[in-house]
């Protein structure tokens, strides 16, 4: 039986978020989701179950909108450590989510490193 792309990538999801669960010792969630015309990141307390600061594609104040591409992508890193430097948040865990560590989650992750994100 083939697995459809849906599923590996719910395979891959699962397996990133379990791993991730085990080792992240309280500290907050920078979950990525990408689709095929926006991108968008999100800071995620999950002891509280609230959203802490998050940057979108979709926001029309980062001149992105629409966009989902690499510029954008990188844009948004630098947007949500800014604004996690803003919340008081310095030290999160990367989740990519099903989505593979390359283009545009790299550039989106580099950028919130540089941006002084600890991840």
């Amino acid at each position: 039986m083939a697995n459809t792309k849906r599923d590996l990538f719910l395979k891959r999801r699962l397996r990133v978020r379990n791993a991730l669960r085990k080792t992240s010792n309280g500290r907050l969630r920078l979950s990525v989701h990408r689709s095929s015309k926006n991108i968008s990141a999100q800071l995620i307390d999950d002891a509280k179950g609230v959203t802490v600061a998050s940057a979108s594609s979709l926001e029309k104040d980062l001149g992105v909108v629409g966009k989902n591409n690499v510029e954008a992508a990188a844009k948004i890193g630098a947007t949500i450590a800014e604004r996690a430097k803003k919340a008081g948040v310095e030290t999160c865990y990367f989740d990519r989510g099903g989505f593979l560590f390359h283009g545009k989650i790299k550039a989106l992750a580099e950028a919130a490193r540089e941006g002084g994100l600890k991840f």
